[in-house]
């Protein structure tokens, strides 16, 4: 069974990324979300809420699970048995810093790629930071993330 590890914080989950997780459910046999605890990043949902918002948003995907992890990607990858980590690059920008993590996992452990997908181009431009933002203003975000998301946002921003 090929498994591939999908980090990242997640804050919130986007259709960018339910993109990336749809494309790679249809390439791996099993695909873990894994929700990064990155207490650093100051992070609008809480990690247990950003972990039931993942799952209710797969929760139609056989092969796909949410999970959270702490601590150095490649230890998780490797408890979970994973053969690859799937990261989405949206623009030029993005590929350095992705590039320099990679290469620092390959060094920790060689045996576990790095595979790099493109959302579609439709969501090159979307973002958890610019979406947090354009609810945090009032904005309608339905088109930018799965409806639970934008339910969230809204309460979220409401109780403020």
């Amino acid at each position: 069974m090929r498994t591939v590890i999908y980090p990242g914080s997640f804050d919130p989950l986007t259709n960018g990324h339910l993109d990336i997780i749809q494309r790679a459910a249809k390439l791996f046999d099993r695909v873990i979300v894994a929700v990064a605890s990155n207490e650093a990043k100051n992070p609008l949902f809480t990690l247990e809420e950003r972990v039931s918002l993942g799952e209710q948003t797969v929760s139609s995907m056989q092969n796909v699970e949410v999970d959270s992890f702490d601590g150095l990607l490649i230890d998780y990858v490797n408890r979970m048995n994973g053969d690859a980590i799937i990261r989405g690059l949206r623009a030029i920008s993005d590929f350095e810093f992705e590039f320099q993590l990679a290469l620092m996992n390959r060094k920790l452990d060689e045996r576990i790629e790095t595979i790099f997908m493109m959302p579609k181009d439709t969501y090159t431009f979307l973002s958890s930071r610019i979406v947090k933002e354009i609810a945090r203003l009032g904005g309608d975000v339905r088109q930018f993330v799965p409806e639970c998301v934008e339910a969230a946002l809204k309460e979220r921003h409401q109780a403020n």
